[in-house]
Order: C-alpha cells, then sequence, then structure tokens
C-alpha cells in the first residue's frame, strides 16, 4: 500500500497548474444518466476491467486490492468519487486491476473472494456498484471479512445483482482464474523496480504513473480533479511534466 503527504499532493499542484484554473471540461458527448448507467466490460487482456466511454481523452488505470484500507480511503473519501463524475461525463474511462496480495501477506481468503465476486458482478453488468458496496463497506485489514455469506449479503444492496448465477459464481470461486490472472497482472505492473506489484491503490493517467512522492494527490477530490481537468485540457504537457 501506499500513501503520499500533503506536500506531494502540492507539488504536483504546482507542477501541472501551468495556466491556472478555468479549462472546461465539455464533453463530444452527452454524459451517462448515472453510474448505472456506465458501460462496463473486461478487456482484451482478460484482466483489466473498463468503465466509461472508451474514447475519453483521459484514462486512468487504478490498482487495487479490496482489502486494502488505503483504496478505501480513495474510494470513498478521495479522489475517486470525482473521478465518478469525470467518467460520467465521458472526460474520463476508468480502469481496474484487481489484485489480492493481502491474503498471503495477512492469512485469509476475503481479495481473493471478493475480486471472484466482483468479476462475477462485471457478469452481471453489476461491477460499478458492487464495487462501491464493498468499499463502503470494508471490513478491517487483519479481518477476513469478505466471506461468501458477506459479499452476498452486500450484493443484496445492488438491485438486480443477487440470482442463482451470481450466488453461484461467489460459493464456487467460478472466476479463480481470473482472481490468479488479475494478481499476476498487478505484479507485472511493478517492472523490474517493484516485481511484486506497484504497491495499491496505484493511479496510471494516459500511461503515465503517478510515483509513490506523489501518490498524496490520490486522496485530495480538489486536487484530483483540477490534476484530471488539467490532463484533460493539456494532455502533452502532462505528457512532458516531470513528476
Amino acid at each position: 500500500m501506499v500513501r503520499g503527504g500533503r506536500w506531494a499532493v502540492l507539488c504536483v499542484a504546482t507542477v501541472l497548474m501551468l495556466t491556472g484554473c478555468g479549462h472546461g471540461w465539455a464533453a463530444d458527448k452527452p454524459a451517462f444518466e448515472s453510474a448505472e448507467k456506465l458501460p462496463e466490460k473486461l478487456a482484451k487482456d482478460g484482466t483489466t476491467i473498463l468503465v466509461g466511454d472508451p474514447d475519453a481523452k483521459v484514462t486512468v488505470h487504478l490498482y487495487e486490492d479490496p482489502r486494502c484500507p488505503v483504496c478505501e480511503e480513495f474510494e470513498t473519501t478521495g479522489g475517486s468519487p470525482r473521478l465518478r463524475e469525470a467518467t460520467l461525463d465521458r472526460r474520463t474511462v476508468t480502469e481496474y486491476t484487481l489484485a489480492s496480495f493481502l491474503d498471503d501477506r495477512l492469512g485469509g481468503s476475503g481479495s481473493k473472494k471478493a475480486v471472484n465476486a466482483l468479476r462475477a458482478a462485471l457478469e452481471e453488468g453489476k461491477f460499478v456498484e458492487y464495487h462501491e458496496v464493498l468499499y463502503a463497506n470494508q471490513p478491517e485489514e487483519s479481518v477476513d471479512g469478505y466471506t461468501d455469506a458477506r459479499l452476498l449479503e452486500l450484493a443484496g444492496q445492488v438491485e438486480g445483482l443477487r440470482g442463482p448465477k451470481f450466488n453461484a459464481a461467489v460459493k464456487s470461486m467460478k472466476y479463480r482464474s481470473f482472481v490468479t490472472a488479475s494478481e499476476k497482472a498487478y505484479e507485472r505492473a511493478g517492472g523490474a523496480k517493484d516485481p511484486q506489484g506497484p504497491g495499491t491503490p496505484t493511479a496510471v493517467i494516459n500511461d503515465r504513473q503517478i510515483p509513490d512522492e506523489s501518490n498524496g494527490v490520490l486522496f485530495d477530490g480538489d486536487v484530483f480533479a483540477e490534476l484530471l481537468q488539467e490532463i484533460h485540457a493539456r494532455p502533452w504537457e502532462w505528457e512532458q511534466t516531470a513528476l
């Protein structure tokens, strides 16, 4: 897990606000009506989950572990709500790689079970809603709280998700191979520098990873929204900015 400080937030903000605020966020297409209407699918690589308009100018790729409390902070009180707004407005497309390394580190199987359940929710077109529910009800990191029973109970909060197919997929770990492949994809993302993975949460925006020392930008919703706005307005400057 990775957590930057307030100084890192300010540094990123200062570097990127090259000409100040005021850029519009006008989309080429009408915004999606609600999170439930967001398109979601599995990418061709078999591990990345895509949410939103694939033609959006800004791509935010997130690496998360369902048991990670810092991911929960990002998702509930950090930058994720503002990212969701941008995705609804077709300004960004959000991608997810779901890790499960915390099971091996802490013991248990909650991360793997949660990733499997999220993949099952994707099959039902309910990934976005279920992903939000899981983080809103995340158990303590040290508690292996994502049991089959708890995952099914939480699925009851998502209209239309519970059913024989979804229930069976959760109980049988139907997507076990996806869970394994997704963890491997997470580890590969760390490269030679971090062979066990880049840490969670990690964000890669338009193929550029926010470095560890600047990761605090993810936890300030206003700053993260401004960062996305600046990249949307001047993507070439993001590509050239030294972070």
